[in-house]
């Protein structure tokens, strides 16, 4: 596909927003890249990686023709109205917003620049977007359909048909109570009680743990949250089986996961920031949620934790790590 010049779509861009330039300034500004900026609620590093991966493969670079900003909260969600607001003052052309927290913060600093959610959990819900035809406002993206809990509940109920109490954990994102009702709701259908145990940011883990083990919780299950590197270890040394809704845990050390492939949400974040870029507005991009999910079982975490995983779930499995 030929990709515009930059200064037609520069050009065609100001225009959607009613900006006229003079020749001397349009000469002048052609020389400036895209520039993107990328708002993580929690870690930044394989996001970024995954971003810069779909860029390069659409035709734009770092260096080149493109210039991506980047500021990460870690987990501390109350920083993130002064990583928006640096963010900012540079000026960009789009904000890519990493999960509801770094959303919800872009959206309340910003009505006028265009935001990609990548993604969040309940755009709807959350004021984000009117629907998910038709967004109406300067954010669209993908959302992750996390508030999705029934297989999740279900293979839990495999692995564990035992199984009396789950603790849920959840932080201070906003999506959490929402999903931790319908998860007691699940739970309780089959049969299970289910608590909510909060662990406002990345260091309240470890008593949050020590929390879930004095209630008697005999499975963790994570509300969907931007990684915490140190969770599955923590889990691991309370000997807590954690099951995640985000994919990437396994690969850290988590048992098993099951949800949306997180990097192909993060390569469709990347079509809408061209789009974007090449003049569409984001009022008028149909929100997207995802197609594929991925279910991952890691038995090296499984065997220290003396829990055996039935053939029936392996065979169910994307992912099996050995």
């Amino acid at each position: 596909m030929m990709v515009a010049p930059l200064v037609t779509r520069r050009a065609a861009f100001l225009g959607s927003l009613g900006l006229v330039l003079s020749p001397l300034i349009a000469v002048a500004d052609t020389s400036r890249p895209w520039r993107v900026a990328l708002v993580t609620s929690g870690r930044s590093t394989l996001i970024l990686s995954w971003l810069r991966d779909a860029f390069r493969e659409r035709g734009y670079e770092e260096g080149k023709n493109l210039i991506i900003d980047v500021r990460e909260a870690g987990g501390h969600y109350d920083a993130l109205p002064n990583l928006v607001a640096e963010l900012l003052a540079q000026k960009p052309d789009v904000i890519i917003a990493e999960a509801t927290p770094a959303v919800a913060v872009a959206q309340h600093a910003t009505s006028v620049i265009p935001i990609v959610m990548a993604p969040a959990t309940d755009p709807v819900g959350s004021g984000f977007i009117k629907t998910f035809a038709q967004p109406g406002g300067n954010i669209t993206g993908v959302a992750n359909m996390f508030g999705e809990l029934t297989k999740t509940l279900d293979i839990v109920r495999l692995v564990f048909p035992s199984v009396k109490k789950i603790g849920l954990l959840g932080s201070h994102n906003a999506t959490h109570p929402a999903m931790a009702k319908l998860a007691k709701q699940g739970a309780a259908a089959i049969g299970v009680a289910a608590e909510l145990f909060t662990a406002a940011d990345p260091e309240d883990l470890d008593k949050t743990f020590a929390d879930m083990k004095a209630a008697s919780c005999e499975v963790v299950y994570v509300l969907a949250d931007p990684p915490r590197p140190a969770l599955p270890q923590i889990a691991l040394r309370y000997r807590l089986p954690t099951v995640y809704q985000v994919s990437t845990y396994p690969d850290l050390g988590g048992l098993m996961s099951y949800g949306p492939d997180l990097q192909a949400l993060l390569s469709r974040a990347a079509d809408y920031t061209i789009r974007i870029l090449d003049g569409q507005k984001p009022s008028e991009m149909p929100v997207e949620q995802p197609t594929k999910f991925v279910f991952v079982v890691n038995l090296r975490t499984a065997k220290p934790l003396g829990v055996t995983i039935p053939e029936q779930v392996l065979l169910m499995a994307d992912k099996v790590i050995e």
